[in-house]
């Protein structure tokens, strides 16, 4: 496994969607395996997975729009989406 760090680089795995459900008024995560409706917290982190931006630019974006906004917290919620193939690192 990878070890995670603020400079890593996560992006959604090929054939991960993720998308807003109007209807249900929440986002809606999608990839081959099934469908997955995610927290607020982890739709924010979701969107900003781009294969660009690493965690600290990740984190950097989310403190502009929320606060106490942690790294390590970020990490925690991308581990656990990679560990269901959501997620992966460049």
């Amino acid at each position: 496994m990878t070890t995670l760090e603020p400079g890593s680089v996560p992006r959604l795995r090929r054939g991960v969607r993720l998308s807003y459900d109007q209807t249900r008024e929440t986002h809606v995560l999608l990839f081959p395996e099934g469908v997955l409706v995610p927290n607020p917290t982890a739709a924010a982190v979701l969107s900003l997975c781009d294969g660009v931006a690493d965690v600290a630019g990740i984190a950097s974006a989310l403190r502009e729009r929320y606060t106490g906004v942690r790294e390590e917290e970020i990490l925690d919620v991308l581990s656990r989406l990679g560990e269901r193939r959501i997620v992966e690192w460049t």
